[in-house]
C-alpha cells in the first residue's frame, strides 16, 4: 500500500490560495476565504512533512503563507486577479522541494 496522497500537494495549495481568495469575494467575508486557505495549508504541511521531512514542510508553509500575505499588496497595484497568479510560486516550489528532497522512510522516520 502507497503512502503517497491521491492529490499532489502543489496543487491542493494553488487550491487553497485561490479558493481562499474566491471564498472572500464571494461573501465578501476575509475569515470565510481563510477557511480554505487555513484548510489547505494544513493538508500540505502533513503532505509536505511525509514526503520530505520537518525542515521542508516548514520551509513550504512559510513560503505558502507568505503568499498570502504577498498577494495583498500586489491586489492594490496589479488587481485582484493578477495577484492571485502568486498561487503558482509555493505550488511550483512544492513541486520542486518534493521531488529533489529525498523521501522520507515510514519505518525509520528518516
Amino acid at each position: 500500500m502507497s503512502n503517497r496522497s491521491a492529490a499532489p500537494p502543489s496543487a491542493v495549495a494553488a487550491l487553497g490560495l485561490v479558493g481562499g481568495f474566491l471564498g472572500a469575494r464571494r461573501t465578501g467575508r476575509r475569515d470565510l476565504g481563510g477557511a480554505p486557505f487555513a484548510a489547505a495549508g494544513a493538508w500540505c504541511a502533513r503532505e509536505w512533512y511525509r514526503a520530505s521531512g520537518p525542515v521542508a514542510m516548514a520551509g513550504l508553509s512559510a513560503l505558502y503563507a507568505a503568499a498570502m500575505g504577498g498577494s495583498h499588496p500586489l491586489a492594490k497595484k496589479a488587481g485582484a486577479w493578477p495577484s492571485v497568479a502568486v498561487a503558482a510560486v509555493p505550488a511550483a516550489a512544492s513541486e520542486l522541494v518534493t521531488r529533489i528532497v529525498p523521501p522520507r522512510d515510514p519505518t525509520t522516520g528518516r
